[in-house]
């Protein structure tokens, strides 16, 4: 049987080139399964790039390479020895920074309207965010949960946040195309 090259069509054809301004923190994310699902879902969302800090793993690691598939490879990360300063040098440089956290200051992901370039923080899976990086946020943001749990995972949580990241910068950019003279 021949193999025929990928040629993107519909919804693939669609997102070419398209990347959200997103860029993601994990802070003492222990689980290196988690971590490979960051990898594996950063990638097919088209983010920028991982952060790495604290006692996340890093790759090359085994268990991180089982879940990402590769998407380590390709998706750009970053380790982080000092995550304060970084979170500080992205504010500056205009990036939005924001805790994927259940707090009383936390607003509905869905009436949460980001402002592009963002970065989102996530933290250990117990215990969250560490204090010093929660101050630094400009908006606290938490997922709807209806059922007995109060959480989910944090790769699951990664997922949902990547892509409704997705979803909303899709429409601010076919929002500003659609009227002349405005930009995303």
């Amino acid at each position: 049987m021949e193999r025929v090259p990928f040629r993107a069509t519909g919804a693939a054809a669609t997102y070419s080139g398209f990347r959200p301004p997103v860029t993601i923190l994990l802070d003492n994310v222990r689980s290196m399964y988690n971590v490979g699902a960051f990898f594996r879902t950063g990638d097919g969302a088209g983010i920028e790039r991982l952060l790495l800090s604290g006692i996340t793993a890093r790759p090359p690691k085994g268990a991180i390479s089982k879940t990402a598939l590769g998407a380590e490879e390709r998706l750009p990360w970053e380790s982080v020895e000092d995550a304060v300063s970084v979170i500080s040098r992205l504010r500056s440089n205009g990036y939005e920074i924001a805790a994927i956290e259940t707090s009383v200051h936390a607003v509905d992901i869905f009436d949460w309207q980001p402002h592009f370039p963002v970065c989102v923080l996530f933290g250990h899976e117990v215990e969250g965010l560490r204090p010093a990086l929660l101050d630094l946020c400009d908006a606290h943001v938490r997922i709807p949960m209806l059922g007995l749990k109060h959480s989910l995972n944090v790769a699951s949580a990664g997922s949902v946040v990547m892509y409704e990241l997705l979803r909303k910068y899709r429409a601010l950019h076919s929002t500003a195309r659609a009227a002349p003279g405005r930009t995303p």
